[in-house]
Parts: C-alpha cells; sequence; structure tokens
C-alpha cells in the first residue's frame, strides 16, 4: 500500500460537504458520504460526492447502505468516469466509527481514501485532511489497523476557478446584494491589474534580496528564473503588435455577436408583427 499517495479535491467536492452539513439533521454530530473520482498513478482526484444518511451510536453505527447503492447506480448514468475512490466525514479527527464504516468501502473499491473536513473551524480554519488504512500485528498474532495521514492538496479545473473568483467578492455582501459575472474586457482588467500587483512585489523582493534587506530563498529564485524562462523572448514592438492583434481578434468576435443578437431581436419582432 502506497503512503506517497495524494488526494486531490475539487472544490465543488468541499462546497457539497458544507451544504450536507448544513442540512444536517438537529441530532447529527457529523454527516459522512462516498468519495467520487479517479485513481491513477499515485493520485486521487476527487471530483464529485454524496452525503449518506446515517446515525451514530456508542458501540455501533447505522448506515443506509442501500440509499448509497442507489445514489452511485444513478451517477453512473451521468458520468461513467468517476467511480468510488473512498468517503468523508465531517470533523477533525479520527472517530472509534471509522473503522466499521472504512470497511464498507473497502468492499466498494481497492484502498478507499478517507477524508475528514474540519466544519467546526478549529483554528479559524477549514482543515481538510486525508487518511489510508494501514493494516497492523505479527504473523499469527492480534491484528489492527491504524488510519495514516496522507497529502491532500485543493485543486481546481479552469471553469472552477472563475466560480471561485466569483465567490470570493461575495465575501462581506450582504445577504441582499448579489455579484454580477464580470464581462471578458472587464476580467482581462482585473486580471491586468492584478497581474501588475504581483509584479510589483516580486520587483521589491528581488530589490530587498539585492540591497541585503531580505535573506534569499534559493527556491522563490528557482521559481523566479523557471518564469524568465518561459517568457518568450522578443522585443516591445513585436510584443505590442501581438497584443494588438488580439484585441483586433476579441473586438471583432465581440462586434459579431452583438450584431448576430440585434439581427435575432429584429427578426423575433417582424415575426410577431406579420403574424398580427
Amino acid at each position: 500500500m502506497a503512503l506517497n499517495l495524494v488526494v486531490k479535491v475539487h472544490p465543488v467536492v468541499l462546497f457539497q460537504i458544507v451544504d450536507a452539513y448544513e442540512r444536517r439533521n438537529a441530532d447529527a454530530d457529523r454527516v459522512m458520504g462516498t468519495l467520487l473520482g479517479t485513481a491513477d498513478k499515485g493520485v486521487v482526484e476527487v471530483t464529485n460526492c454524496f452525503c449518506v444518511p446515517h446515525k451514530e451510536y456508542e458501540e455501533m453505527v447505522e448506515a443506509e447502505l442501500n440509499y448509497a447503492a442507489d445514489l452511485f447506480d444513478m451517477n453512473m448514468k451521468v458520468n461513467k468516469q468517476e467511480a468510488i475512490v473512498g468517503w468523508w466525514a465531517t470533523g477533525n479527527e479520527v472517530t472509534s466509527h471509522s473503522s466499521v464504516i472504512h470497511e464498507y468501502y473497502a468492499r466498494e473499491c481497492p484502498n478507499p481514501v478517507h477524508m475528514t473536513l474540519d466544519t467546526t473551524l478549529q483554528g479559524g480554519h477549514m482543515g481538510i485532511k486525508a487518511y489510508l488504512n494501514v493494516p497492523m500485528g505479527v504473523p499469527g498474532g492480534k491484528s489492527g489497523c491504524m488510519f495514516t495521514p496522507i497529502a491532500v492538496e485543493v485543486t481546481c479545473y479552469e471553469s472552477e476557478v472563475v466560480g471561485i473568483r466569483l465567490c470570493q467578492k461575495t465575501i462581506g455582501v450582504g445577504s441582499k446584494k448579489t455579484v454580477e459575472p464580470m464581462t471578458d474586457l472587464n476580467q482581462i482588467a482585473e486580471a491586468a491589474g492584478k497581474l501588475t500587483g504581483l509584479l510589483d512585489q516580486v520587483l521589491a523582493y528581488v530589490e530587498d534580496v539585492l540591497a541585503g534587506r531580505t535573506q534569499p530563498d534559493n527556491a522563490v529564485g528557482r521559481a523566479l528564473l523557471d518564469m524568465v524562462h518561459s517568457v518568450p523572448k522578443m522585443t516591445p514592438e513585436q510584443f505590442e503588435n501581438m497584443f494588438n492583434s488580439n484585441i483586433k481578434d476579441l473586438l471583432m468576435v465581440v462586434t459579431l455577436c452583438q450584431l448576430t443578437k440585434i439581427q435575432l431581436q429584429l427578426n423575433e419582432k417582424l415575426t410577431l408583427l406579420t403574424s398580427l
């Protein structure tokens, strides 16, 4: 069993877990469910999940396994690429019931991953942890198991990044106010402004290192070197021509979209007039 396994979780999974926790029954301390995704070459990528109703007692746990199986079958009809890769539970630690629940998922997939999401916000943040169940014991003697922590990180598709940035703008906004998606040009302007701010931070860091005010970091230096080598070598005139050409293409596409929209609206009006 590879303990160097890496679990990559998509933001939609975290949103679904938080939503399930907010909708839990009043007598439930935590919620649990199934993790869906893919596992390949030491990387488990979790792209979806669903909640499984359950009740925990002092010496036993009851889970609606038939409900979990039916929900997984329904999900397979929509996305056959997503398989069961493990299970999740809210909280900041592994409980005494985790081994019992893990036995069920061990029958559903090889080496299931157990992920916990701390919805109690201990330490001021929502901690994410992942575990593998490792057998313990000596040959011919007593055996047991232990949940060993493994690496976990949050990864995003490009479309998810756009949604997350839009959600970040709702921080501090009242419940009666909404945040509208920006147009393409506004997104470019905002991205350019953020890029300018990041470049200013990099230049300030480099100047402080050269002046001896900041201790140099080899990892940061290598990252900056890789960034410089990744930029194509061109003169300012070549960059300006390339930028202007891309802007013209974008404006042409926007203009054509507006003309098509106007033509459709006129066609709709004419159709209504002729039908009267």
